[in-house]
This record gives C-alpha cells, structure tokens and sequence, in this order.
C-alpha cells in the first residue's frame, strides 16, 4: 500500500469525522435518517459503478 492509497483514505477518513456529527444530529428521526441514508447509499452506489466502467 503506497502513499497514493495512504494519503486520500486519510482525506475520506477526516471528510466522514467532520460531516458525520452534524448528520447524526440532523436526522434524529428514524424515517429520515433511513430515507438520507438510503439517498447516500444510491449515491455511492451510482459512483462506484461510473468508476468501474471509467477504469
């Protein structure tokens, strides 16, 4: 594992500390954090199969 791996699993690392906080605090109701969560879920879903066919 190099640094070019090393370096941004950091970024995501210290990006989810400082957006998860004020996520959990937003979504104090259980429907709507399962509906955001489901919503981020797709995201990340669409996004990883854009990459496989971009790679």
């Amino acid at each position: 594992m190099g640094l070019e791996e090393i370096i941004p699993s950091i970024a995501l690392i210290l990006i989810l500390v400082l957006i998860l906080p004020n996520f959990i605090n937003s979504n104090l109701k259980k429907k709507v954090f399962f509906r955001n969560l489901s919503i981020w879920g797709v995201i990340i879903i669409v996004l990883v199969i854009l990459l496989y066919f971009i790679t």
